[in-house]
C-alpha cells in the first residue's frame, strides 16, 4: 500500500529537515482521530498492524535521493541522512481496550514521517472492505474524474490546483491513476513519489505539527512567532507559505507582523470560512502596508473544483491563489470518504494543542491544557 519512503506528502520532509538541523533529540507522541462518528475500525485492526509492519522495509532508493537532491531547498547532508533512515513500526501502538486507538511515540526525527503512510493505509484498508473497486464503482470515479477535468478546462480563469489528497486516499493505484491522468491541468502534487514518477512539481511547506512543537520550545504565546522565525531562518526565503490557524486566525495576525509579512510569500487556509480568511487577510497586508497582490494565499480546507474556482474568482487579481485540493480528487467514488487525522499531542512529555477556526477540528489529549491555551491566546489578543 506504500510504494515508496517517498510515498508521503512534501511537508514531512521539510518539516523533517528543521527537526533533524535543529531538534533531533526532541521527543514526539502523536494521536490517531477518527471524526467519522459510525466508524468502527477494531475489525481491521490485525490487517492495519500488518500493513504497518512493512514500513521498516521502505528504503530511499539510489533516482530518489537523486531527486530530493534536484530540489534547492533540500540538503545534500539531510539526503545523506535519509539514505540510512528506517521507519521502526514499533514505535506505533494500536489499542482496542476501549475501540480503535493508535498512538505513535518515539524521537521527533524518526516518528515524523508515520503520519501519511498510516493514514494512507487505514484509508486504503477501509475502502477494500466497505466499497472495493467494482466495475461499477470504478465507472462512477472514472466519470467523476472527467467531470472534474471539463470543469478546470471551463474556468473562466486559470484555477491553479495541486493535488493534495494522499492522506486520505481511495488506494494508491487510484492516487496514481488520478494525478497521471489530471497532470496536465495540475501545478503539482504534495506526493513527492508521485511528483518524481510523474515529473510533477512537489508542493508542500508546513503542516500544523510544527508551529505545535513551539508550545514545548518556548513560552506559550510567542511559540507560533519563535516557530515562524525558525523556519524561515531555517529556509533563508524557500518555502515560504505559513500555516494560519494552529491557535486560530486572530492569534497567527497578530503574530503575522510587518517582517513576516513581507518575508514570507504567503499564507495557507485550512479551516474556517475561506472567503472570511481571504479578505481578512488581504486587509491584514494593507493595514501592513504591503501589498497583497505580489502575495499568495493557498487554500486546502475540504475544496472541490467548483469551491476553487469561485475563490479563485473572488480574489482575482488581487491576491495570488494556490488550491490544494484531496479527498475530492483521491477518494471521489461516489461513497463517502473515512475522515481521518493524526496530530501531534505531546513534545518532550509536554501537551500541545491544535486549536483550529473550525468546530471539532481542536486535537488535543489534555482537555485542561487545551482550556488554558484558549483562555491565554484570548487574553494575549486583546492585549495586542
Amino acid at each position: 500500500m506504500i510504494v515508496s519512503l517517498l510515498d508521503t506528502d512534501l511537508y514531512k520532509f521539510t518539516m523533517m529537515q528543521v527537526v533533524w538541523g535543529r531538534y533531533p533529540q526532541a521527543q514526539a507522541e502523536y494521536k490517531f482521530q477518527c471524526r467519522s462518528a459510525d466508524a468502527d475500525l477494531t475489525p481491521f485492526a490485525t490487517e492495519i498492524r500488518a500493513e504497518l509492519d512493512k514500513l521498516a522495509g521502505l528504503r530511499l532508493q539510489p533516482d530518489e535521493a537523486a531527486f530530493l537532491r534536484s530540489i534547492r531547498y533540500i540538503r545534500p547532508e539531510f539526503v545523506d541522512f535519509l539514505e540510512s533512515f528506517r521507519l521502526d513500526p514499533s514505535q506505533i501502538e494500536i489499542q482496542m481496550e476501549t475501540g480503535f486507538e493508535l498512538r505513535i511515540r518515539g524521537p521527533w526525527l524518526e516518528t515524523i514521517l508515520f503520519e501519511v503512510p498510516v493514514l494512507a493505509t487505514i484509508n486504503e484498508i477501509w475502502s477494500r472492505h466497505h466499497f472495493p473497486l467494482t466495475v461499477e464503482r470504478e465507472a462512477e470515479g472514472l466519470r467523476r474524474l472527467e467531470e472534474k477535468k471539463r470543469q478546470l478546462l471551463g474556468t473562466s480563469i486559470p484555477v491553479r490546483v495541486m493535488e493534495f489528497g494522499t492522506r486520505r486516499r481511495y488506494s494508491q493505484a487510484w492516487q496514481e491513476r488520478i494525478v497521471e491522468q489530471l497532470a496536465p491541468q495540475l501545478i503539482g502534487t504534495s506526493n513527492v513519489h508521485l511528483a518524481h514518477k510523474l515529473g510533477l512539481k512537489p508542493f508542500g511547506t508546513m503542516a500544523h505539527e510544527f508551529l505545535q512543537a513551539g508550545q514545548a520550545l518556548a513560552p506559550l504565546l510567542h511559540s507560533q512567532k519563535f516557530m515562524l522565525e525558525e523556519w524561515m531562518q531555517f529556509y533563508r526565503g524557500d518555502l515560504g507559505i505559513a500555516l494560519s490557524d494552529v491557535f486560530g486566525f486572530d492569534a497567527f495576525l497578530a503574530d503575522f507582523d510587518r517582517l513576516f509579512a513581507k518575508a514570507y510569500d504567503g499564507c495557507r487556509h485550512d479551516s474556517g470560512d475561506p472567503a472570511i480568511w481571504g479578505e481578512r487577510l488581504l486587509a491584514h497586508y494593507e493595514s501592513l502596508g504591503v501589498d497583497p497582490r505580489h502575495k499568495t494565499a493557498v487554500f486546502s480546507d475540504g475544496l472541490s473544483i467548483p469551491k476553487a474556482t469561485a475563490l479563485a474568482e473572488r480574489f482575482d487579481t488581487r491576491i495570488r491563489t494556490i488550491f490544494g485540493i484531496g479527498t475530492d480528487l483521491t477518494n471521489d467514488l461516489g461513497e463517502k470518504a473515512l475522515q481521518i487525522v493524526i496530530k501531534l499531542v505531546r513534545l518532550n512529555n509536554q501537551p500541545v494543542v491544535k486549536l483550529s477556526d473550525s468546530p471539532g477540528k481542536a486535537i488535543t489529549d489534555d482537555v485542561g491544557y487545551l482550556e488554558y491555551v484558549r483562555a491565554a491566546f484570548a487574553a494575549g489578543i486583546r492585549r495586542n
